[in-house]
């Protein structure tokens, strides 16, 4: 075997892109079957004609859940949903030299008839289904097939918005870079629902509080877990985000990332789960009194704080007193440390997906972000101003018209 040959093979076992993308009754796309090419990928066009459906589609492909919808059923075209017809979005999915099929569909299912229709109500469920490679798979067996992160311009509420969108934004990633963790993040989802329900019962008299041990075990075992890999990504975070910022903003100032969880870690992981459940045990008067629970990784947060010289935890907390520029730096930053995360962590590099950003960067901000963005295997950009990446990419970029929910090849101008 020569070492050419070598090269190749390692180069292949790294690749993963998307190199199809299939909709139909998806949003404003009725009918779409597009090839997608690794590199850049630019669609352009005036706004509501499909440009984020588009990257909404391939980021569902990669996380199983829509990042612009409230609720599943808000993704099938109305009027396909109205008339029962059910909404697809699907791909080919290339990676380490084999090539993955990959499906997300959804039913309408119609409402019971003379049912009472409240404010916003669409009159339907949605039935979802998800296949990889015609095998019937759970929405946490698509995950991890193919990375994603995605720049977007909701992203200053990563800094400046509440810490539901943080834990969010820390779950996403390590569910990418580790499914054990969406496993167990899943499990106690669902011991948190349960516990909750007890408390209530408890505080109500309907049941003893001797009732929670076993929950209580089950909180602590799940909820150790999701710190320790939350706390050992963060670390590798908060590396990545400190050099990436230092190239952003132009200035020394040192940025640190702070994961502040609601339990602390331990020495180990045993050592964590033990300290949890000796936590709950002294919190347990509150939570019947409050009849919810009140400790794990639901109500953990991160700080982003700019350090002046005297250590990690001494510094400004930029979520509170940056300003609306340098939040946007801050943005920028949490998604370049997460597409080099993921890279890190899986072994293969993510697709990454700008929505409409460009617009709201500075010229050295835009072009820092299209150099580093433009590094990795595949780019899928949206933007209402085509001269942003064309004077960037020229024609080493692909480039698409979206108009109308029609997307159509463009060549640019004396290409």
């Amino acid at each position: 075997m020569t070492g050419q040959t070598i090269l190749l093979r390692e180069a292949l076992a790294s690749l993963a892109y998307l190199s199809r993308l299939v909709l139909t009754n998806f949003r404003s796309l009725v009918h779409l079957d597009l090839a997608l090419p690794p590199g850049v990928t630019v669609f352009f066009g005036a706004n509501a004609q499909g440009k984020t459906t588009l990257l909404e589609a391939a980021y569902l492909l990669a996380i199983g859940r829509s990042f612009h919808a409230q609720t599943e059923r808000e993704v099938i075209n109305f009027e396909a949903a109205v008339c029962g017809e059910p909404a697809v979005a699907g791909g080919t999915i290339e990676k380490g030299g084999q090539r993955h099929m990959v499906y997300v569909g959804y039913r309408p299912i119609a409402g019971a008839a003379g049912g009472q229709r409240t404010p916003g109500d669409l009159g339907y469920s949605v039935h979802k289904e998800v296949r990889v490679d015609r095998q019937r798979q759970s929405t946490a067996g698509l995950v991890g097939l193919l990375g994603a992160v995605l720049f977007s311009a909701e992203d200053l509420a990563l800094v400046q918005g509440p810490p539901a969108g943080r834990r969010r934004y820390l779950d996403i990633l390590v569910s990418q870079a580790d499914p054990v963790y969406l496993r167990s993040l899943q499990r106690y989802q669902r011991v948190v629902q349960q516990r909750n329900r007890l408390l209530r019962m408890v505080k109500e008299g309907r049941a003893q509080a001797g009732e929670l041990e076993f929950w209580d075990a089950e909180l602590a075992r799940e909820g150790a877990l999701i710190t320790w890999l939350r706390r050992q990504a963060a670390t590798a975070l908060a590396r990545l985000c400190a050099a990436h910022h230092r190239e952003l903003s132009g200035v020394e100032e040192e940025l640190a990332l702070e994961y502040r969880p609601s339990v602390i870690p331990g020495e180990d992981l045993a050592d964590t789960q033990r300290g949890f459940g000796l936590r709950l045990e002294r919190l347990r008067p509150r939570e019947l009194a409050a009849g919810t629970t009140l400790l794990g990784p639901h109500r953990d947060d991160f700080l982003l704080l700019r350090l002046s010289g005297a250590g990690q935890g001494q510094g400004v907390d930029l979520g509170t007193f940056a300003s609306r520029g340098e939040a946007r730096t801050l943005a920028l930053t949490l998604r370049l440390a997460e597409a080099a995360y993921l890279a890190a962590a899986r072994g293969d590099e993510p697709v990454v997906l700008l929505d409409d950003v460009l617009s709201e960067l500075d010229f050295r901000r835009r072009r820092l972000v299209l150099e580093k963005t433009a590094q990795y295997q595949q780019v899928l950009i949206t933007t209402t101003d085509l001269a942003l990446a064309a004077e960037f990419f020229g024609p080493r970029a692909t480039y698409f018209r979206v108009e109308g929910g029609a997307v159509t090849p463009f060549t640019l101008p004396g290409a």
